[in-house]
């Protein structure tokens, strides 16, 4: 075999390893994408489902199907402060049947500890339960990623509600509601790379959010 042979060898030899590792990086980095897109999309679909449950509690706060046994909707909110708030309503008997039995229930919602062994096993520093209870059950909750859940309250004239009664009525007419959603378990090394950051948050917002019923009677 001649000297020219040899090298030609060592030159195909080498150009095949260096096409092979842009293969194999080429292939890392289409992962990655995927991952991360994915990932995205489970923070918008787990947002677009905390929203729609609370918006939907939220807006029959002092609303009850036999509005006898829940006169003054006025006293319906019993607490409320920037993490949680607890009021009366009459919670849906199913997905087809969402208007309530016509009994009045205690609903609550409030954000866990960052502390929570829950959320202290996942690799997000941030995340944390968003937990809602009615009457006397078990909570339910999920980790959906929830960061942030922030509640502020405004008067019948408009104006934030800065220090709350301690009994009913609080006076509240409207409330502004501030939701982040992160993903537990990014895609990358939260040590070297900022996976956990804003660019990879979902947030909402819900200004002047009303109860039609705190309105009535």
């Amino acid at each position: 075999m001649g000297f020219s042979s040899l090298l030609d060898i060592l030159g195909s030899t080498l150009i095949g390893g260096l096409l092979l590792m842009i293969l194999l990086r080429m292939n890392d980095a289409a992962v990655q994408n995927t991952f991360i897109r994915t990932g995205d999309l489970i923070v918008q679909q787990n947002l677009t489902s905390i929203i729609e449950l609370l918006e939907f509690d939220l807006r029959k706060i002092g609303y009850c199907e036999n509005w006898e046994n829940l006169p003054d909707p006025t006293r319906a909110i019993i607490h409320a402060d920037s993490n949680s708030i607890t009021f009366l309503t009459d919670v849906a008997v199913s997905r087809s049947h969402q208007t309530g039995d016509g009994t009045v229930d205690t609903l609550k919602y409030w954000l866990g500890s960052v502390n929570e062994a829950r959320v202290a096993s996942t690799p997000n520093p941030r995340d944390r339960i968003l937990y809602r209870q009615v009457n006397n059950d078990p909570p339910l909750s999920s980790n959906l990623g929830v960061t942030q859940f922030v509640l502020k309250y405004f008067d019948a004239l408009g104006h934030e509600i800065t220090s709350m009664p301690s009994q009913p009525p609080l006076g509240i007419i409207t409330m502004q509601i501030d939701v982040t959603v992160e993903n537990p378990a990014a895609y990358g090394n939260a040590n070297t790379e900022d996976v956990y950051s804003e660019e990879r948050a979902a947030f909402w917002r819900q200004i002047r959010l009303a109860a039609p019923s705190l309105r009535n009677r």
